[in-house]
């Protein structure tokens, strides 16, 4: 299995793409994760934000393969615990299908996403930076990973 996060924009600072390599690194090949950049719609005078959400938007959804498990991040989604996360990665693992994540850009993911999404994950009732979501979303799987291992990264109750 592997997880991909589909995450709309590309030019992130520097810290942002070195958290999420380091996570994603962390990670054995059974449960890699790689990151895939999608290039944000550009915004301006004759192109209204719903118009660039719905070019953002078949762009994720051209990224996707048939047969991914989709996982949209969305304020709307289910909040997990840790362990919570970590039994469902447990199952992803089990069914052997790829997990492909979708992070949208400045205006969220669209409805047409959210519909293709199999499950809607809300990291935080806050306001995140999208760069900042992927580095949480590679710790998050990261640490899962680590409860299912039973390795020490995981310090929780």
């Amino acid at each position: 299995m592997r997880i991909r996060v589909l995450a709309v924009g590309t030019r992130l600072p520097a810290w942002q793409q070195q958290g999420f390599r380091e996570y994603a690194r962390r990670l054995p090949k059974a449960c890699a994760v790689e990151l895939v950049e999608i290039a944000a719609a550009r915004r301006g005078k004759r192109t209204s934000a719903a118009q660039a959400l719905d070019k953002e938007s078949h762009r994720l959804l051209a990224a996707l393969a048939k047969n991914d498990y989709v996982v949209a991040l969305d304020r709307t989604g289910v909040q997990y615990a840790t362990e919570d996360l970590a039994a469902r990665l447990d199952t992803w693992l089990g069914q052997g299908r790829d997990v492909a994540m979708l992070i949208g850009g400045a205006d969220g993911l669209s409805h047409a996403c959210l519909t293709r999404a199999d499950l809607r994950w809300s990291l935080s009732d806050l306001t995140l930076p999208h760069g900042l979501a992927r580095v949480l979303v590679a710790e998050q799987l990261y640490r899962a990973w680590s409860i299912l291992r039973g390795h020490p990264y995981h310090r929780g109750e």
